[in-house]
């Protein structure tokens, strides 16, 4: 069971490297998106507490959904008696669905395509381009902070879009991958204070915060280590990432981009908001290019020294949950 687990995680990873992300109707993020877009207009209430309420059904009820679905998948593929094949299958599903959990590939292919229409100068396409990956109003930054935006924007999506999902897998298998996924989804789509999804969105941020709270920080200092195998400046990554990752209003988020900051020896400045590392805010595609890079040799030691240990010591104890 070790190895068919480590086995999925390599086939995952070896998929995303490669081929990326498939299209949307292919897609079981896109198809968790659309659900959960179908399920909110339908919980606007004038009463606050039952539009919290609300909230904490839609992700119960999305979470439940595909466990289930999971779980049915699992059953039927142990039906089968021939052992072997029951266990190439396993793991050729297992592989494609945890893949469908991350996105290494897809957020360089994002990434590149900022960097690509600001080589072309179209700050208009840049901008577009950078709004699929970022919450913030991207219409009026200027070159230098479409740049930033992008290295920010790995630094936080490595861990929702890559070490997140792969720290659940190693807990609690394929159901805490999709769990997780499920409520990082809906973080982005309703998580926000505004009138409309404060109250909706409330038990979905509040999820995301308490989820995302050891992969952060575990992240943090994973890329450490890969600043210093990428020869950055790792000392600084661990001196800003100390001093710097509480200031962002996200408990989390700052601990990731702290680390990239400090390695690339730059600063990720949001004017009343945060400021993090101590060099220049003047970015260039090579900043872009190390950060991919730190964000790639992250994902491979997070496994390595995060995931797979917890999945030999959950095994170990007889706790761990393969479906």
């Amino acid at each position: 069971m070790i190895f068919e687990s480590i086995t999925i995680i390599f086939f995952a990873l070896t998929l995303d490297f490669t081929l990326g992300d498939p299209k949307n109707k292919f897609h079981p993020t896109a198809w968790m998106g659309s659900m959960i877009a179908k399920f909110t207009p339908h919980l606007k209430n004038s009463s606050d507490n039952l539009e919290k309420l609300g909230g904490v059904v839609l992700i119960i009820l999305s979470s439940t959904i595909v466990v289930s679905l999971i779980t049915f998948l699992d059953f039927g593929i142990n039906l089968i008696t021939i052992d072997s094949l029951s266990i190439i299958i396993s793991v050729i599903i297992g592989g494609i669905l945890l893949k469908t959990t991350i996105a290494i590939k897809g957020m360089e292919k994002h990434a590149l395509a900022v960097v690509t229409s600001l080589e072309n100068e179209n700050i208009p396409s840049a901008r577009d381009h950078l709004s699929k990956i970022v919450k913030r109003n991207t219409k009026d930054l200027d070159k230098n902070h479409l740049f930033s935006g992008v290295i920010e924007s790995i630094s936080e999506n490595t861990v929702d879009g890559i070490t997140g999902p792969l720290f659940y897998f190693g807990l609690l298998g394929l159901p805490g991958a999709f769990v997780y996924r499920v409520i990082n989804t809906a973080d982005s789509m309703i998580g926000y204070r505004t009138n409309i999804f404060k109250n909706i969105g409330w038990f979905a941020a509040n999820c995301d915060k308490i989820l995302n709270y050891l992969p952060s920080r575990l992240t943090g200092l994973v890329m450490i280590f890969s600043a210093m195998i990428l020869r950055n400046d790792w000392k600084q990554s661990y001196k800003i990432m100390i001093r710097d990752g509480k200031k962002t209003e996200s408990p989390n988020a700052g601990y990731p981009m702290a680390a990239i900051a400090g390695a690339l020896g730059t600063k990720f400045e949001k004017i009343d908001h945060y400021s993090l590392g101590d060099g220049k805010i003047i970015f260039s595609k090579e900043h872009v290019n190390s950060a991919i890079s730190i964000m790639k040799v992250t994902s491979i030691i997070f496994c390595g020294i995060i995931v797979l240990p917890m999945i030999f010591l959950l095994s170990y104890l007889g706790w761990w949950i393969h479906a």
